[in-house]
């Protein structure tokens, strides 16, 4: 846990590292994050949005370079085939083995925490089909979205592909836009890993707060 919470508060310093020392190579470290991130249920904490936004700024800072190692148009094509295939990955692993998965335990604790699947169903119940795009901005959620569609068995070709493709897309090419267009500005340059944290904190936002809004009206009634 201390090593991904390294990496998500110097992920820029870690980029940097994977592309010195692996050059093109880096598209598959990347490829691999965004793919366990959004299709391993178990493993939801990784930094996706952080990640996204470093590598578009990294991106940026390179782009002059000749022949770059990473370039960003490549880099959301890739991404977003691993964003889209992971989540595919994860509703059908929630659609045939759910139930089982649910009930696995590492020294007598879940390895997959009910509390997420209850916070992603309540999810689902407040915004329908529209929360397979919105979960991709929410961390956790968006692990356990497709995951608790295929326990649904929502419907694959008309409801969750169509909008899982589109999310993912959307996802990925905005948040490494994002870097691209500020990762190159001076005060967030100085202050990088402050905008990390802040990119974190706007997207669990959302759920903290219906987490409170939860609390109180449980005390309510």
């Amino acid at each position: 846990m201390m090593d991904i919470l390294d990496i998500l508060l110097h992920i820029n310093d870690h980029l940097d590292a994977w592309l010195q020392h692996y050059g093109s190579f880096v598209y598959v470290i990347l490829f691999a994050i965004i793919f366990v991130e959004t299709g391993l249920v178990v493993m939801p904490f990784l930094p996706g949005d952080s990640l996204l936004f470093a590598a578009g700024a990294l991106c940026a800072r390179i782009s002059g370079e000749p022949n770059p190692s990473l370039e960003l148009v490549p880099m959301i094509g890739l991404l977003s085939i691993a964003a889209i295939v992971g989540d595919h990955s994860n509703y059908l692993i929630g659609r045939y083995g759910g139930s089982k998965i649910l009930n696995w335990t590492i020294r007598g604790k879940r390895l997959v925490k009910e509390s997420y699947v209850i916070q992603t169903e309540q999810f689902f119940e407040k915004y329908g089909t529209k929360a397979i795009v919105l979960a991709r901005f929410v961390p956790i959620v968006r692990t356990f979205t497709p995951f608790v569609a295929g326990i649904g068995k929502m419907d694959y070709r008309k409801k969750f592909m169509p909008y899982d493709i589109f999310g993912g897309v959307l996802w990925i090419s905005s948040m490494s836009l994002a870097g691209f267009v500020l990762g190159s500005n001076a005060w967030v340059k100085s202050h990088f890993e402050a905008v990390v944290i802040g990119i974190v904190v706007l997207s669990i936002s959302p759920m903290v707060f219906a987490y409170l809004k939860h609390v109180w009206q449980k005390r309510q009634s």
